[in-house]
């Protein structure tokens, strides 16, 4: 452990203990409504989403990671305007979190996501800063194949989503409506410092949904590429031969290189996804990654029809140094 982390995590080390995180075992799949918290090393909730209507983009995450038994508790928040040009960027770093289910209740500090009953219908309402949403479900949920992303190499993580949400509410005061995505992952990968990864998870004009995951050692190796689509039927499938080819590269303030443009080929056809924003780079100090997090859209052929793609995209940029306010870089 370094001293800068155990100067963070002194408080901590003083109040809080936990029994070690558990192993992450490939043969055990969760259960595919089981959106609750579980005892892992790395844990996190996300709700995402693009609202072309309004022109707005938002990410919201909670994260919960268990240290050698130690609890650290980080959540953040990006808000962009695409009617200014604006981004802004929040963290909260309070270690005063609950966890429960069901139904889903995830609290760190002031923020808030609360499912309002046990049923995969049932609507959340996630209060955070800026953020006063309903998300209805459109469908329930499910869980990715092969079951996780990463690999043994860079770790583990079991990965469910409900894909498509309704959206209601207001962001920074404006009206907001569109739709959502859902993410739940849980394992012993450590992001950005064991595992970098390019993912999308947009919905297509077909009423379905399309989650892609390029996951990377930090050196930049691909050692998984998986796709998977969650059709109207509210199923999620592996879509087979699937292969992300880098086009347009960004270079951000902070010096770090991320791929924007994508062609995306697979037995389900072709889609060109693009950001709709350059500067969507997040520096986030409580959990000391590097990131592009921000809205995509595209079109192409997909189940031998033409569809348009709406999003968003996170590539994963590394570790923070440590003059960017990170706990573990250089």
């Amino acid at each position: 452990m370094t001293r800068t982390l155990l100067f963070a995590l002194a408080p901590l080390l003083m109040t809080a203990c936990i029994p070690r995180a558990q192993a992450f075992d490939p043969a055990n799949m969760p259960d595919v409504r089981a959106l609750g918290p579980n005892n892992a090393a790395t844990e996190w909730w996300y709700v995402s989403g693009y609202l072309p209507e309004t022109k707005q983009a938002f990410h919201w995450a909670q994260f919960k990671v268990n240290y050698n038994g130690i609890p650290y508790f980080a959540s953040h928040l990006a808000v962009t305007d695409l009617n200014t040009g604006t981004l802004s960027f929040t963290e909260e770093r309070r270690q005063d979190a609950t966890f429960a289910f069901p139904p889903l209740k995830v609290r760190q500090g002031d923020w808030t996501l609360t499912q309002t009953a046990s049923t995969d219908a049932a609507p959340y309402l996630l209060n955070a800063g800026p953020l006063q949403l309903t998300l209805t479900p459109q469908k329930g949920p499910v869980v990715h194949p092969p079951g996780y992303s990463g690999t043994a190499e860079v770790g583990r993580l079991y990965y469910q989503s409900v894909t498509r949400l309704g959206l209601s509410g207001t962001i920074a005061g404006k009206p907001a409506s569109g739709v959502a995505w859902f993410d739940h992952q849980w394992g012993d990968q450590t992001p950005g410092r064991a595992a970098l990864w390019d993912w999308f998870g947009v919905h297509l004009s077909d009423g379905s949904d399309l989650m892609l995951y390029r996951v990377k050692t930090t050196a930049g190796k691909v050692v998984q590429l998986a796709g998977s689509e969650v059709g109207a039927d509210g199923v999620a499938r592996e879509v087979k031969n699937v292969s992300m080819t880098p086009m347009r590269e960004w270079v951000s303030p902070s010096g770090r290189r991320y791929v924007l443009d994508w062609e995306v080929k697979s037995d389900r056809g072709t889609l060109t996804l693009k950001a709709m924003r350059d500067s969507q780079e997040l520096l986030s100090k409580s959990t000391s990654v590097a990131y592009w997090e921000g809205a995509v859209a595209g079109e192409g052929s997909w189940g031998g029809h033409a569809v348009k793609a709406e999003g968003m995209g996170e590539f994963v940029g590394g570790a923070l140094t440590r003059a960017e306010g990170g706990l573990f870089g250089d």
